[in-house]
């Protein structure tokens, strides 16, 4: 008796520990809920506004800190508009998180700047708390640092 209880028991641990192998193979990914929502950068110089949603979209907004002059008439002058995008960045496309590399990569679908579109920026991350997130692009030591908006 002592010895086929033993003998369960042993299956069922064995199970358990099968069960756990396999969910810990398939667990979602822990990192990727936590970019959901609505950013907004710290900086001195420069304010913008970040948007990753749970269906793999974002878009992000920054511009200068300065004085933008607005338009004569209702089409810019040639100088106007070049002034109005000096500085400014906007993008949006599609995410992907890779929490193995702690990277996370915007893959541009549309952008303020022709060039970028189709471009796929890759940025390492970290979460300093649920509500602060420092985003550094590949290949630099400057730190992008965003807040929750609230």
């Amino acid at each position: 008796m002592k010895k086929s209880m033993i003998c369960a028991m042993s299956s069922m641990v064995l199970m358990l520990q099968m069960t756990v192998a396999v969910s810990a193979q398939t667990a979602p990914a822990r990192d990727a809920p936590r970019f959901f929502g609505t950013w907004r950068l710290i900086s001195d110089t420069t304010t913008g506004i970040m948007i990753y949603d749970s269906l793999g979209n974002m878009a992000a907004q920054v511009m200068p800190n300065r004085v933008r002059r607005r338009y004569a008439a209702a089409e810019p002058t040639p100088d106007e508009a070049k002034d109005a995008i000096t500085g400014y960045l906007a993008y949006f496309g599609t995410y992907s998180v890779d929490e193995q590399a702690r990277t996370v990569t915007h893959h541009r679908k549309g952008s303020i700047n022709p060039g970028q579109v189709g471009d796929a920026v890759v940025r390492a991350y970290v979460f300093e708390s649920n509500d602060r997130l420092v985003l550094t692009p590949a290949g630099s030591t400057n730190k992008i640092v965003w807040e929750r908006a609230r």
